[in-house]
């Protein structure tokens, strides 16, 4: 593990800065100012979906699709050569007086490989990029910021971003509008 390259008074190595913001409006205006910054590992906490959010933290699209596209065309092809192995070359049975490798037959399985393997790429690829499991998150330490399930706003920068610095990431939250500004230890 790295050493870290912030740390408090008290040795302990921190997370980042927590920012509580009033409303919405105010944490959505922030996250423009954030991006705008150059900002690249950072969050927003809200207690219900904010419209638009995503434009205004600069989200790039995601690879999901692409990881559940490549699941399901493995998955429909193993299921297809599974079928063609077992009948043709395993196998070799004359049904209703069809090719050994009659086609027509495989596709209800070789459809039901292509999904099951797309529901496992889509799962492990979104558990993957997410970072999770994770048991155990900084931001759940404050008090202040268990709120923010129920009536309250955030931003959290982290310190692993490389445009971080204390004094220079806790004037830019101060002037996007921040209410509270806090710390956290890792």
């Amino acid at each position: 593990m790295a050493t870290p390259l912030y740390v408090t008074e008290t040795g302990e190595p921190i997370h980042g800065i927590l920012a509580e913001f009033a409303t919405p409006a105010d944490l959505y205006h922030a996250a423009e100012k954030i991006r705008d910054a150059g900002y690249r590992r950072w969050d927003t906490f809200s207690p219900f979906p904010v419209h638009g959010m995503e434009e205004a933290m600069g989200f790039d699209r995601t690879i999901l699709p692409l990881i559940v596209a490549v699941g399901g065309f493995t998955g429909a092809g193993l299921g297809f050569l599974m079928q063609w192995w077992m009948s043709a070359v395993d196998y070799q049975l004359v049904t209703q007086g069809k090719p050994f490798a009659s086609w027509q037959a495989f596709v209800p399985i070789t459809f039901e490989c292509g999904i099951l393997f797309s529901a496992f790429a889509a799962l492990i690829g979104m558990l993957a990029l997410n970072g999770l499991p994770r048991w155990n998150h900084p931001l759940m330490k404050k008090e202040r910021f268990l709120s923010s399930s129920d009536d309250k706003f955030f931003v959290c920068i982290e310190a692993a971003d490389g445009n971080f610095h204390p004094e220079r990431t806790r004037q830019l939250l101060e002037k996007a509008g921040a209410t509270s500004i806090e710390l956290v230890e890792e």
